[in-house]
């Protein structure tokens, strides 16, 4: 299997826009399926998310000085689907908003993902060469394995800020 760190993105950009056209697909009265799937979405964004702003958003910012402004752009699209992702944690299906939450969540995560593959990953491919795009890969597969599968929660983040503080 490749360690190639583009390569990995693309597989979990692959499985993470999958499950989007699941969600689309499912009908406005599948509830439980669209739960499931949700809960799937929020494990493979929380998962993806961690790797990519642990090792590849940091390694390409000190490798490739000139990408810096597409690194935080990225981090600052992250956010945002990291505020969608621990609402819909609290939700249920049923909920008014669960849908269109959702719905936005997805718009804004595929808008991401075909930046970086059209524009932002040929440029990281070019400026790093394969060997750096492995050894990044090889990093990235180190921190799945550490990685949180659900997102932090508000109450369990102020108890650490209060920790933190005292």
């Amino acid at each position: 299997m490749s360690t190639d760190a583009i390569v990995l993105l693309k597989q979990d950009h692959k499985q993470i826009l999958k499950t989007f056209r699941d969600f689309q697909n499912a009908g406005e009265n599948a509830e439980k399926q669209k739960g499931q799937l949700v809960k799937k979405m929020i494990e493979l964004l929380t998962v993806h998310t961690y790797i990519e702003n642990e090792v590849m958003y940091p390694r390409v910012r000190e490798l490739l000085p000139e990408l810096e402004d597409d690194v935080l752009e990225s981090y600052e699209e992250h956010h945002v689907a990291d505020v969608l992702v621990s609402e819909l944690f609290a939700m249920k299906p049923g909920d008014e908003r669960f849908d269109a939450k959702t719905t936005v969540l997805i718009e804004s995560v595929s808008h991401h993902i075909e930046e970086e593959e059209s524009e932002w990953f040929p440029q990281v491919r070019k400026g790093l060469g394969r060997k750096a795009l492995q050894e990044i890969g090889a990093e990235m597969e180190k921190a799945r394995k550490k990685a949180p599968k659900k997102p932090a929660q508000p109450s369990a983040l102020k108890k650490t800020v209060d920790a933190v503080l005292a």
